[in-house]
């Protein structure tokens, strides 16, 4: 990852998802450019382990955890004003909550409840996070917020199923449409749309598949691999940063050029 310290020195990361393989490695490498960092996430434990990581690399004032659920609207409005009065801010919301969540991939599997479950988590979570943090982002003077979206919503995929295609192409559009309404209060909003990343749930999927069908997946990849955990972590902080302020409204594909949009 490129060194630039102190990138986000004086402000606030709020990152939910905080606990996960991303997550974790995102508020990492806030902390360590200057952020103070909230991490967010449904896991008590995993939440505790990253603060305490955090806290021993750097000032343990700049770093807190939450155990929170987005669906919940009171419970993200207050972890925002709970943000604001313990690290200050925030000055950047990163949105990774969501994903699969374990459901099944083929139709005939799907339940309502797992269609629920998957679109309540991606799609109304991050509109109830970015609804939360809006006032203080423009109370700070601008900020930025990076939406997760993913290459499984861009084009389909034979990993994932229906209801996370569907919950990740909501994605793009809400971040066009937020974007739009609140650009004239100086506040980005940007989403990643990442290929396949082999975090843990992942993993298992990939590696149930039949090897025809994983060789398929890499094939279609033109760089031939999967990313490094890095590689989707330094364009989340890029779009989170002031290198990225005359950028609002854009979803970044960041797949090894399996999708090229025009």
């Amino acid at each position: 990852m490129t060194n630039q310290a102190g990138r986000f020195s004086g402000r606030t990361a709020v990152v939910t998802g905080g606990a996960g393989g991303i997550g974790r490695a995102v508020c990492t490498a806030f902390a360590a450019e200057g952020a103070a960092v909230a991490v967010v996430d449904v896991n008590d434990e995993a939440v505790a382990t990253v603060v305490a990581e955090l806290a021993a690399a750097g000032d343990p004032e700049r770093a807190a955890g939450w155990t929170v659920d987005v669906r919940d609207p009171t419970a993200v409005h207050e972890l925002t004003a709970a943000v604001h009065d313990r690290l200050g801010g925030p000055h950047v919301l990163v949105n990774l909550a969501g994903g699969s969540l374990d459901t099944p991939r083929d139709l005939g599997e799907i339940s309502p409840a797992h269609l629920d479950t998957v679109l309540d988590v991606n799609v109304k979570g991050t509109f109830l996070c970015c609804q939360a943090a809006m006032p203080y982002l423009v109370e700070a003077g601008g900020g930025a917020i990076v939406n997760t979206s993913s290459i499984g919503g861009r084009q389909p995929s034979p990993v994932t199923g229906v209801p996370y295609a569907a919950a990740k192409a909501a994605i793009v559009g809400l971040t066009k449409r937020l974007a739009k309404e609140v650009g004239p209060d100086r506040v980005r909003v940007n989403a990643i749309a990442p290929g396949l990343v082999l975090t843990e749930r992942l993993q298992r999927v990939f590696e149930a598949m039949d090897p025809a069908e994983q060789r398929e997946v890499v094939e279609a990849i033109p760089l031939r691999r999967m990313p490094e955990l890095a590689e989707i972590v330094e364009p989340i902080l890029f779009l989170a940063s002031d290198a990225a302020g005359y950028i609002t409204g854009v979803v970044l594909d960041v797949n090894g050029g399996r999708f090229m949009p025009l």
